[in-house]
């Protein structure tokens, strides 16, 4: 780890006590910071708060004490990704022009290592991990080490004290991240994809979003590498006028890209690297992160044969896409990460065989048209619940499908949506919908989706 002297002596509030907050806050201390921290739970019992108070930080919990930013001198708010702007403290801290800045921007400060920074609307874990294990196997051959941290569930702020310069950071970056980024330049940069349905009850404006994602290059050197996604022309212009990198392009489909697909063959400019076929993960949407992750790879010095071993074993992130078990036939797949129509969409195609499909979840105001095609091509019933069964079900009829089957919870379709199952069919689980509704997280509803599928191997 660096040492640096941003943040000795300053007077830093820490904002939410995630594990992300945790560990910013362990970091900022050995930075020499003096910390308070703020969350509206209770942390009397909590045992993280009562560590960090063992540490001389100052623990505000069960409450936001607005008034303290005006009576006391701070330097820095740094915030929990997951905390909007129009939060009481985040308000008060850009009214009294307080920087606003998340655990990224101050674990990235300090890290030894080189990084890599993956954002996008869909794809960023599969990427980051095809990417880790990618460089993994080419590193491990000299004794060293590739994390993958961020947005993927590790804080970097927990890495970057032990990650030497001979390691290799792979960051998932979120757009909530993004948003409290000002100064980080890494080694290499990726957009896989963005699309215009996601976050935005956090971003209020698709135009926030697309600024949000652009700060994974906004600061990047003229010595570091940048890498778009050709096929989204609109959002490549807007690349190509903030970005310092060098631009490298990929593609599904345009063959005068850097890294594209074609004649069922990975490719770049100058050979056929792997076929698509050879590939465990299915899906042209996996093909696109795989592209994403072999021109890192490139990038990052790794060989066709670490590239190959990978993608060749690699079955995927969980609850991405995440292969459970063939049941009588049955192949089962859950996509819990669907937290949107446009995940929906590529998961969706991802088959040959015919799909029952179980969807559903929080409510955010969009109808379900987009689906219609995809629906009408590859599915054959559906099982909803939650919030937007209806939307769903309107959506369904559309696409001419007259199995749909409405049900309350995901306990209750699962089993219904096997019985319209038949040996050769899918059963796809692609909510299309954030888990609100009913679950915590996504991986809490993933994780129950599994448990209902292995209840029915047992009936």
């Amino acid at each position: 780890m660096r040492q640096i002297e941003t943040y000795k002596n300053k007077n830093i509030l820490v904002l939410g006590l995630g594990k992300s907050g945790f560990a910013v806050s362990e970091l900022l201390l050995k930075l020499g910071a003096k910390l308070t921290l703020n969350d509206k739970a209770d942390l009397d019992q909590n045992p993280h708060a009562q560590e960090l108070k063992k540490l001389g930080v100052r623990v505000i919990g069960g409450q936001h004490p607005v008034g303290l930013l005006s009576k006391e001198h701070f330097d820095y708010l740094v915030k929990n990704p997951g905390i909007p702007y129009d939060n009481p403290m985040v308000k008060e801290a850009t009214k009294l022009d307080l920087p606003i800045i998340t655990e990224p921007e101050v674990a990235l400060s300090v890290s030894d290592a080189p990084y890599i920074c993956v954002t996008g609307s869909n794809g960023k874990t599969t990427t980051v991990m095809l990417t880790q294990q990618i460089l993994e196997h080419h590193l491990v051959k000299s004794g060293h080490h590739v994390y993958a941290v961020g947005n993927i569930g590790r804080p970097i702020a927990e890495v970057v004290t032990e990650a030497t310069k001979d390691d290799v950071l792979v960051v998932e970056m979120s757009s909530f991240q993004l948003m409290g980024v000002t100064d980080i330049n890494p080694r290499v940069a990726a957009i896989i994809d963005i699309y215009d349905d996601v976050h935005l009850d956090y971003h209020k404006t698709f135009a926030n979003y697309v600024a949000a994602k652009l700060n994974v290059t906004k600061t990047q050197s003229a010595d570091n590498y940048f890498l778009a996604n050709s096929d989204q022309k609109d959002i490549l212009e807007k690349e190509k006028a903030i970005t310092k990198a060098k631009i490298q392009t990929f593609s599904e489909k345009d063959q005068t890209a850097d890294y594209f697909i074609a004649d069922g063959y990975l490719q770049d400019q100058n050979e056929k690297i792997m076929a698509t076929k050879q590939m465990k993960l299915p899906g042209i949407h996996n093909q696109q992160n795989a592209l994403v992750a072999i021109a890192i790879a490139k990038i990052m010095g790794a060989e066709n044969e670490d590239i190959q071993a990978v993608l060749a074993t690699f079955i995927g992130a969980k609850h991405r896409l995440q292969y459970v078990m063939t049941l009588d036939g049955r192949k089962i797949y859950n996509d819990s990460k669907s937290t949107n129509i446009e995940a929906a969409s590529v998961a969706i195609p991802s088959f040959q065989e015919p799909e029952v499909l179980i969807a559903g979840g929080l409510d955010r105001g969009f109808t379900f048209d987009d689906l219609v095609p995809l629906l009408k091509k590859h599915v054959k019933a559906v099982v909803l619940y939650g919030e937007t069964r209806y939307l769903l079900a309107d959506a369904a009829r559309k696409a001419g499908i007259t199995d749909i089957v409405i049900e309350n919870s995901l306990q209750e379709a699962v089993p219904k949506a096997y019985e319209l199952t038949q040996p050769g069919d899918v059963l796809l689980f692609s909510p299309a919908c954030a888990s609100w509704d009913q679950f915590r997280t996504f991986e809490e509803r993933g994780d129950c989706f599994i448990n209902f599928v292995k209840e029915l191997k047992t009936k």
